[in-house]
């Protein structure tokens, strides 16, 4: 038996089970992202159209657009792709793990504990994009680690995720002070560079930026997939997953070190972005109508909604240059009061 909403497809002695609602919303987000690359490529000083963008890209278009397109807007569209696609995956699985809507990684601190690794590393050594990755990621491995180890010893139960969510966001508020003192205590030109950082940008972002999101997202992201239908299990219940063989803490345990990865190294490409793990897997959930986990479909849905910010950073009014952390915290705030007023 067909469950409902699927389709089965016969491929020699295999068969395939899909969601056609799902394949019509991924080729729609698709179709999204197409579009804002054309604009976030044509978008600058140097307008282009998407002719030009096209002729740039094969590198038969103008000698300048060429070379502004490919050393300065393809790094930084790659980039926020990238970003947003790792906020968008791991915003899945900490809010399948949960079980809260709120179980993003920038809600519950583990955003921040990366944040606190990279300005140490940007203050007190450098800017350099592979070290600052390596800083943010052990930086959030170690937050994750005490944020769960603390959520454990409160107690177990159907109200764990809750406890998670708590014990995350006073880790975030402690860390948020370490990273001002870290700021207090630093050279004015290094304080500087990470207090830009802070704001979460994409200006001035490089092929070295580009291939280190890239490469994390090629490290944990197959992770993640592999057990994406463990985690569907676990987030029926837990006692439900033990009954039909899934064993959780081992899954539980993998699943939360690749997405804090995942956050770690779209945090140390850009700074910290909010609200685009929070809002991308809803989203993908509410356009795929799939009871599935959305990890597909959320990495789709956050590049575009960075993207998204990022070409309404740069067309704002009164010629208003506007970091797109900024951009996201503002348009996510409002989306935060809009599902808390419906539930």
């Amino acid at each position: 038996m067909i469950p409902a909403g699927r389709r089965a497809q016969r491929l020699g002695r295999l068969s395939l089970l899909w969601r056609p609602r799902s394949l019509l919303a991924g080729l729609g987000i698709l179709a999204v992202l197409l579009a804002l690359s054309a604009g976030l490529l044509g978008t600058g000083r140097l307008a282009l159209s998407p002719w030009e963008v096209w002729l740039a890209l094969i590198g038969q278009g103008d000698p300048v657009a060429t070379r502004i397109l490919q050393s300065v807007r393809l790094p930084r569209l790659l980039t926020a792709a990238g970003v947003g696609a790792a906020l968008g995956m791991a915003g899945a699985v900490f809010q399948s793990l949960s079980r809260n809507p709120l179980g993003s990684p920038d809600v519950i601190g583990f955003t921040t504990g990366a944040a606190t690794g990279a300005v140490m590393q940007i203050v007190l050594s450098s800017l350099d994009p592979l070290r600052t990755a390596l800083a943010a990621v052990g930086s959030g491995l170690l937050t994750a680690i005490t944020v769960l180890l603390l959520a454990r010893r409160s107690g177990s139960g159907s109200g764990s995720g809750h406890r998670l969510i708590l014990v995350g966001i006073g880790a975030g508020a402690f860390l948020t002070g370490a990273n001002t003192l870290l700021l207090a205590m630093g050279e004015i030109d290094m304080v500087m560079a990470a207090q830009v950082w802070l704001a979460g940008s994409l200006n001035a972002r490089t092929w070295g930026h580009a291939a280190t999101v890239w490469a994390g997202l090629a490290i944990f992201a197959p992770a993640v997939c592999l057990l994406s239908q463990q985690l569907s299990t676990i987030e029926m219940g837990e006692d439900m997953a033990r009954q039909l063989g899934v064993p959780v803490g081992r899954v539980r345990a993998v699943l939360v070190m690749a997405a804090v990865g995942l956050s770690s190294v779209g945090t140390a490409a850009t700074g910290p972005i909010a609200f685009v793990a929070l809002a991308a897997p809803q989203l993908a959930r509410r356009l795929t109508g799939a009871p599935e986990v959305p990890l597909l479909s959320a990495a789709l849905t956050g590049a575009s909604l960075l993207m998204a910010a990022d070409l309404a950073s740069q067309a704002a009014p009164f010629g208003l240059v506007m970091p797109v952390g900024l951009m996201t915290g503002f348009l996510g705030g409002l989306y935060l009061l809009l599902v808390l007023l419906r539930r």
